[in-house]
């Protein structure tokens, strides 16, 4: 990846991450599904009406509204309501690195090398410690749930991959239709529609704002970017960058949401950064051939 992709991909880390610490706070005035509907629906008004469709099948946008709009983050959010604090929900999510890399071999005949796979142990290894460490800080439903999320992202990477070159600000627009019917069924089903009426009606300002950030900066800006990345280089090279996430969002609860910050939590971040670094120097020079003799 050239300097400026690797720089790109870096501040999607970064609005991601510290964009657990927005989630936090919508959810103080916002239930979670319908905190999810709002921040959709902006994304698809008034765009559609302004953009074409892109040139892909509708099944397509179809797959990509439901698996990010409602399986990633109509789940994540939901976790994030009571079962999950902000800065383990930003690194166990990150599961979507190893199984956007995985699901890519099966279906997409991508190559991996040995160093990525080493770099992918390292970095889980940061997760595997705060995952142990950390425990007390999620519920086992919460941590099942989570991982359904980082499912459903990473088979939403992989349908961007599928796309090919398309404008990816339509694409997230007219995607972003189809996500908002199972999340706001899911909010008339699980909230009611007197919490929903509610929350509407008392929600202040802040709580306006952190929806239209969620929308533009965290939908159109940060996704913008990543499929635009993705578009332009293997899913297995890509991938790995949102390990960064958790080291962005860790440090922002922990400054924002006086999240504690133990030894441990260092040691992981660590950790993912190393093994991102291994990866990205795999990839820049090329491997020595094995010989079988």
């Amino acid at each position: 990846m050239p300097i400026t992709h690797q720089l790109l991909a870096v501040l999607v880390a970064l609005i991601w991450g510290t964009n657990f610490v927005f989630i936090e706070l919508g959810l103080n005035d916002l239930p979670p599904f319908l905190f999810a509907s709002l921040r959709f629906t902006f994304a698809a008004l008034p765009l559609v009406f302004i953009l074409p469709r892109p040139k892909v099948p509708w099944r397509y946008l179809i797959a990509y509204g439901v698996l990010i709009g409602f399986g990633q983050f109509g789940l994540l959010f939901w976790v994030m309501g009571s079962h999950m604090s902000p800065g383990l929900a930003s690194l166990v999510i990150q599961m979507q690195a190893v199984f956007t890399i995985f699901l890519a071999l099966m279906l997409f005949k991508e190559t991996i090398r040995w160093p990525q796979i080493i770099a992918l142990v390292i970095s889980f290894t940061g997760i595997a410690l705060i995952a142990l460490k950390g425990n007390s800080d999620a519920t086992s439903i919460g941590l099942a749930v989570i991982l359904v999320a980082a499912l459903s992202w990473a088979a939403g990477n992989l349908v961007v991959k599928r796309c090919g070159k398309v404008s990816i600000i339509a694409f997230l627009a007219w995607s972003s239709m189809f996500s908002v019917p199972p999340l706001a069924l899911m909010s008339y089903y699980y909230e009611g529609s007197e919490l929903v009426s509610a929350s509407l009606a008392a929600a202040p300002w802040q709580a306006w704002a952190i929806v239209l950030w969620q929308t533009l900066g965290n939908t159109l800006i940060g996704y913008g970017l990543w499929n635009l990345l993705l578009q332009r280089h293997a899913a297995a090279l890509v991938a790995p960058w949102a390990l960064l996430v958790p080291v962005f969002g860790m440090a922002a609860s922990s400054v924002f949401l006086g999240e504690s910050m133990p030894w441990w939590k260092w040691v992981a971040a660590i950790l993912i950064i190393a093994g991102l670094v291994i990866n990205l120097r795999s990839t820049q020079s090329p491997l020595t051939p094995v010989r079988v003799p």
